[in-house]
């Protein structure tokens, strides 16, 4: 886990101090997994899956029932597992595919540290953010139990929507995102 999180290039000083807050908390705790829902402990570790459509950058996000935000797919990395394995197996749950992590590769490219909103007691993920690809005609299997539903976002309708709707990091990443896409070319 140390190593995944100390690998992540930062975007800014907030991501920096994100990264040195989860790399004090991993090393000063010996369980980073959720053991109890929803909360217990109180901090744990979670794998967001960013759907990425790599001809124009939109993303996938899904309606969350509980958060009442639109998310990237992912969830908590249960005990024992590593987070691509969580990364992978929440894509399959989630989404009805397999992650193709073709854009950035296999590693996170973002950490933030949350404190969570919505029904559930309120907690903090430390989340590392995956990417994954597929095109805007994929079609997706959504669980209604979980999700209202799904769509895509350019990075300009993100931009002018009301923030509060989303993560509150996911404008941050989506900057990253789109940073490392345009150093690429």
């Amino acid at each position: 886990m140390h190593d995944l999180v100390s690998n992540i290039d930062p975007l800014d000083d907030l991501e920096r101090e994100h990264i040195s807050d989860s790399l004090a908390w991993i090393e000063g705790t010996n369980d980073i997994f959720r053991r109890v829902k929803p909360a217990i402990p109180s901090r744990h570790l979670v794998s967001y899956v960013v759907v990425v459509d790599p001809s124009d950058h939109s993303v996938f996000l899904v309606d969350h029932i509980k958060s009442g935000l639109h998310l990237p797919t992912g969830g908590h990395v249960e005990p024992g597992e590593h987070p691509l394995v969580a990364a992978r197996r929440e894509t399959r749950e989630e989404l009805g595919v397999e992650a193709d992590f073709t854009i950035t590769g296999t590693e996170p490219v973002f950490v933030t540290v949350t404190e969570t909103v919505g029904a559930d007691n309120s907690h903090v993920d430390v989340s590392l953010w995956y990417v994954i690809a597929a095109r805007r005609d994929t079609r997706f299997i959504l669980d209604p139990s979980e999700f209202r539903g799904g769509r895509w976002w350019t990075a300009s309708e993100v931009r002018t929507s009301d923030p509060r709707q989303f993560d509150p990091h996911f404008r941050r990443f989506l900057e990253k995102l789109c940073s490392s896409a345009t150093d690429s070319v």
